[in-house]
């Protein structure tokens, strides 16, 4: 954090002293691959590299550890890797405003613009499109082993303290499941999130600047920055109606673990010990599966429903609050694209809960478990959850 707050303070200051300046502020940008090629984007590489080693150096000396390399060196990478990724986004979006305006001229009775020309900006969007999808493979194949190493670690810690592990109840599911369920899940789930906070820190002055354009909103009127805070508004109002709307999910889904795991385990004896899984018991634990499951569909009813209106009407959001803009032709077909996609981008990160809160739901659960598991080991206390589970009580 203090490496970006010197960056976004006194960042161009430091690049421009050493012959590395930003783009003027009405210059145009660089459209191609040239745009990861300019001063800033070469300041930017030798800032990122030289505040990475650091930080990594501090920790090496007075933190060492087994997976220092992993945990310091790779995580640098993949914020590295993200925030490149993201720039390749920015670098498309600067390609619209020329390609559909050029369209839109060759498609008008005047045209000026030229087969040679759309050509032209087609290889420029192939080359892009190139750089994406190396940085793309490159980072997934990275991030796959890095989450690996992230298990290997956690399996190794509960395999070092196994014979105090054994004893605990599930002890092989949350050590062998638990923690491949937990890998997987942030795979996907922490690059999204890291993808998400790049996408703000890249998007949102592109938004600022091209509120411009837009003079007022439907309703609200004439106010600064009107597609910044029209963005920053319904994002954040889907965001906190939907984790109020599923607040009840994460700890139903810890619950749902539990009793199946409880209903596994009963038949998991019953093969060995004639004495176990009797049908009373059976039923019993069986009714606790089935009422824990009926609580989460009526649950995950609702949510759905509203998750799915919120959702559809993010489709037109942006159109609507565009429509005084696009009525009185303030605008060209390719700065509509422009916005449209900056507006979508900055909308998708904030909206990073309600497109993956059923995972968010399943991951916390997951902590949950590991939690629990590990105070077990260490003889703490449990949380509330697990006597509420371990007893059999129902679910609210």
């Amino acid at each position: 954090m203090i490496a970006v707050a010197i960056w976004y303070s006194v960042g161009e200051q430091i690049g421009a002293s050493i012959g590395l300046p930003p783009e003027a502020p009405d210059a145009d940008p660089v459209i191609g691959v040239g745009h990861f090629l300019t001063p800033a984007f070469v300041w930017f590489y030798i800032y990122y590299a030289a505040v990475s080693l650091s930080f990594a150096a501090f920790w090496f000396y007075f933190f060492p550890h087994h997976w220092q390399f992993w945990a310091n060196i790779g995580s640098s990478l993949i914020l590295f890797s993200t925030y490149f990724s993201v720039q390749v986004s920015v670098a498309i979006n600067n390609w619209r405003r020329p390609f559909f305006d050029s369209v839109q001229n060759a498609l008008s009775t005047e045209s000026t613009t030229t087969a040679a020309d759309l050509y032209s900006l087609i290889g420029d969007f192939a080359a892009i499109a190139f750089v994406w999808l190396f940085v793309y493979v490159a980072t997934r194949f990275f991030v796959s082993h890095y989450i690996f190493r992230w298990r290997t670690a956690m399996n190794d810690y509960y395999m070092e303290r196994w014979p105090r592990v054994r004893r605990i109840e599930g002890a092989s599911q949350r050590v062998q499941e638990d923690t491949m369920r937990f890998a997987t899940i942030m795979e996907g789930l922490g690059v999204n999130i890291v993808d998400s906070v790049m996408t703000l820190f890249a998007f949102l002055p592109v938004l600022f600047s091209l509120s411009q354009y837009v003079s007022e909103l439907p309703l609200v009127g004439d106010i600064p920055a009107p597609l910044f805070n029209a963005a920053i508004f319904w994002s954040l109002f889907g965001t906190v109606l939907l984790a109020v709307v599923g607040i009840k999910l994460p700890g139903l889904e810890f619950r749902n673990q539990r009793v199946e795991a409880a209903y596994r385990k009963e038949l998991v004896y019953g093969e060995d010990n004639a004495g176990r899984a009797q049908p009373p018991t059976v039923a019993e634990l069986f009714s606790h599966v089935r009422q824990n499951y009926f609580r989460l569909y009526f649950h995950y009813m609702y949510f759905n429903v509203f998750r799915g209106m919120y959702l559809q009407a993010d489709n037109i959001f942006s159109y609507l609050i565009l429509i005084p803009t696009i009525a009185a032709g303030k605008i060209t077909f390719g700065i509509l694209q422009q916005i449209l996609t900056a507006f979508g981008q900055v909308s998708n990160s904030f909206q990073y809960l309600v497109n993956s809160w059923t995972t968010i739901v399943e991951l916390i659960s997951i902590y949950k478990r590991l939690a629990a598991f590990e105070a077990a080991i260490e003889n703490l206390p449990l949380d509330t959850i697990e006597h509420e589970v371990a007893s059999g009580q129902p679910a609210e």
